[in-house]
């Protein structure tokens, strides 16, 4: 008893990337390691910023992002990370001094936690004596690729020419050229620049921590640890914790999205959305739309405001489109995601195969439709559907209806929908296990705890 007294009381600061799928699991993060007896201090960008008041428990301290509006508001997410990088050096970096000059002697500041995709934070860190850990907010597997971008350059796969899409990446099957985590862009040295500082200034951290466990990728895991000699932490599944988990979603979500479930049988709604990024054509939103209605199960549809290129919310569904489907599909502007992949009535997520969302539906043993957008999307969708074989993938570059009402009626109605829901309740059941006392997470939890009272001491 004597000894704990003795021990200070750590104070943590994190920092996220100020975007939906990032700020998520830092705010998961912070209260897994305030259960844990550390004080959090999150700073944040003043833009897309996170309630404080739903986080009572934190310290919260704004700086400025020095954006254009036009930068602000872009949808190319490459451009405002690389942006934040270079305008949020100085504004970071006196914030983060004056909160370990400030500190309290039994209370100092142990170490930053940063997303991996704010490379410049470690130069930071080591100018104030600071440890620096990182969180990655995608699946391990598809950073394990990040490191090998040189080679895929030299070998040709990158950058992506239409003619070599098909082509098997033999250093990383069962990829092909068209998984690999990369997008589409008009100038994709500055993507391929962002990635090398990522995985560099990784490398230099004191450990990363992931929102994955290692059951589901200690192939990619190891590889990484072999990669950058530095300690690794896969603790998730984050959401699961059983923490009294405040919503930091950016968007308002619908609560009528769990009264209309409640009115459907067992198993049998598509949930479909793609994340807080994606955005899709006229002619593509109108594809999905037929394709839900002739698969002749009910949907429950995301669709965010502005989603749609050209478009509001739902103008171009046709005139009387869901009044004529009598109440079989819902569609609503943002949906509370964890409650309705756990709510009975869901039988398969037609996702982005964003990570957070792949998680979410693997923890309810939810099988998946995958049609990815970018970057780690891509790899992800090629795990579920052909290494872990938890979901199927639209693999068609054009959205088809036809193609769209196949791939539900296989997952909710063919033999391999069974096998695969069999398949992703056993994935549901790992990632339950290993959270309880003696599992892979709970054991690397123990040890980032500890890991981080040595680096504060």
């Amino acid at each position: 008893m004597e000894q704990q007294q003795k021990i200070k009381r750590l104070r943590l600061v994190l920092f996220p990337l100020p975007l939906q799928g990032h700020i998520n699991p830092m705010l998961e993060l912070a209260t897994i390691l305030y259960s844990k007896g550390f004080s959090i201090t999150l700073i944040h960008i003043n833009f897309n910023s996170p309630n404080p008041s739903n986080h009572p428990n934190f310290t919260f301290h704004s700086i400025p992002h020095s954006l254009s509006e036009a930068e602000a508001t872009t949808k190319d997410a490459i451009s405002l990370i690389t942006h934040l990088n270079i305008n949020c050096v100085e504004p970071f970096k006196e914030c983060l001094a004056r909160l370990i000059s400030n500190a309290l002697d039994d209370e100092p500041v142990g170490c930053l936690i940063a997303d991996a995709m704010f490379h410049f934070t470690q130069a930071v860190a080591d100018s104030l004596k600071l440890p620096r850990l990182v969180i990655r907010t995608t699946s391990a597997t598809s950073f394990g690729i990040f490191p090998a971008f040189p080679l895929l350059l030299q070998k040709g796969y990158l950058p992506l020419q239409v003619s070599r899409l098909e082509e098997p990446v033999v250093e990383f099957p069962p990829l092909k050229v068209k998984d690999l985590p990369v997008m589409n862009m008009r100038n994709p040295e500055k993507f391929y620049e962002l990635i090398s500082r990522a995985v560099s200034e990784t490398k230099a951290s004191s450990g990363v921590i992931w929102n994955t466990f290692e059951e589901l990728e200690q192939p990619a895991l190891d590889s990484i640890a072999k990669q950058l000699s530095i300690p690794m932490f896969p603790i998730g599944p984050f959401h699961k914790y059983n923490l009294a988990y405040s919503s930091s979603s950016l968007l308002v979500e619908d609560q009528s999205s769990i009264s209309w479930l409640n009115t459907q049988p067992p198993n049998s709604v598509i949930y479909v959305s793609f994340g807080s990024l994606a955005v899709l054509s006229e002619a593509e939103f109108l594809e999905i739309a037929w394709g839900l209605a002739n698969s002749d199960q009910p949907f429950l549809w995301v669709v965010r405001p502005g989603s749609v290129h050209g478009s509001e919310w739902l103008e171009p569904l046709p005139n009387g489109f869901l009044e004529n489907l009598g109440g079989r599909g819902h569609v609503v502007k943002w949906a509370p995601q964890q409650q309705v992949l756990g709510h009975l009535a869901i039988g398969a997520f037609w996702t982005h195969s964003g990570w957070n969302s792949t998680m979410e539906s693997i923890c309810e043993g939810v099988p998946m439709i995958c049609r990815p957008s970018f970057i780690d999307q891509n790899v992800n969708a090629k795990y579920v559907s052909n290494v872990w074989k938890v979901g199927v993938q639209l693999e068609n570059e054009i959205l088809e209806r036809g193609e769209i009402k196949r791939m539900i009626t296989k997952l909710m109605r063919e033999k391999e929908g069974e096998e695969i829901r069999y398949r992703v309740s056993k994935l549901k059941d790992m990632a339950i296990s290993c959270l309880k006392q003696g599992g892979s997470s709970y054991k690397y939890l123990e040890s980032l705890v500890n890991h981080i009272h040595s680096l504060g001491h």
